[in-house]
């Protein structure tokens, strides 16, 4: 299969695109994890959802699509199908506990696991510019963990273990992107996800009220939406660059969690996502810089 061409705006866009379907999965996550909408979900149940929608969604694109499939590598689709789902767990948990925007600025350290992740597993080059977003990125993920024992949530540990999981997840992303066509990595996945989350959820069911089926079957449509962004986004630009442009999803996640939850950030939350989204900033300036350069 021919690689899709580099293209890092167009990447930064699909990115974006994919973060405010995100930040809308972790909104319905979050009424589906308290009494919102009924008697609370378990996060596997929750997952199960995400999973069980998505793969109706992508299947139905396959029928009506009829793409040419390939064989596809079934250990980076393990890998990648086994952190995710751990991943988005963790997630889902943590989001009922804490507010969506602390949650999902701290999971936000996904991007510099990955891109730790993508010297050695990926031989990207790392330069001091990225090093730079990353340690800006860090501070401000710390600032939002609140590390004293007054103010420190344990339930952001859950989110913080989601950063490293899903951090892992997309280093197998970026490889499979270039082997495999994106509806075929986001088949494969979400039938091994559903597979996974089937076993899981068994141990946990409750039946879920109408809206929270409504609820379920929104978190799997946009996740569908997103994966679809998101693995189109990394085919098109280095993993290390492409990351860090998710942290449009907290911008995304406080606007949600205050429209729908009346949730407005303390002091500490605004300083950490700030600072995390000036890492972010930081990386998306010098690329852009980097590039022009290049065309002269």
């Amino acid at each position: 299969m021919t690689p899709a061409r580099q293209n890092p705006p167009l990447a930064a866009l699909l990115i974006v695109a994919a973060s405010a379907f995100i930040a809308g999965t972790t909104l319905l996550a979050k009424a589906l994890g308290t009494d919102t909408l009924g008697p609370a979900l378990h996060p596997m149940q929750i997952s199960h959802g995400r999973f069980l929608f998505a793969f109706l969604v992508i299947a139905s694109a396959v029928g009506i699509l009829r793409p040419k499939l390939r064989r596809p590598h079934w250990g980076l689709h393990i890998g990648r199908t086994s952190f995710g789902w751990v991943g988005i767990t963790l997630m889902f948990a943590s989001v009922a506990f804490i507010p969506i925007a602390d949650a999902t600025a701290i999971s936000f350290l996904n991007p510099v696991f990955a891109m730790v992740l993508a010297i050695p597993l990926l031989k990207e080059g790392v330069g001091p510019w990225r090093w730079l977003a990353a340690g800006v990125a860090l501070i401000g993920a710390l600032i939002l963990l609140r590390p004293t024992p007054e103010s420190f949530q344990p339930a952001a540990l859950l989110a913080l273990t989601a950063a490293a999981m899903i951090g892992m997840e997309l280093i197998f992303i970026k490889k499979l992107s270039g082997r495999e066509i994106p509806i075929q990595i986001l088949l494969i996945n979400n039938a091994m996800g559903l597979t996974i989350a089937s076993v899981a959820v068994s141990f946990v069911f409750q039946m879920p009220t109408p809206q929270q089926w409504a609820a379920l079957a929104g978190i799997g449509m946009l996740m569908a939406c997103a994966q679809t962004c998101f693995v189109n986004g990394m085919a098109r630009a280095d993993a290390s660059f492409v990351a860090p442009i998710s942290y449009a999803t907290l911008i995304f996640a406080a606007i949600y969690d205050f429209a729908v939850f009346d949730v407005t950030p303390d002091v500490i939350s605004q300083i950490g996502s700030a600072i995390i989204l000036m890492g972010g900033l930081i990386l998306v300036w010098r690329e852009a810089l980097h590039r022009q350069a290049l065309r002269r």
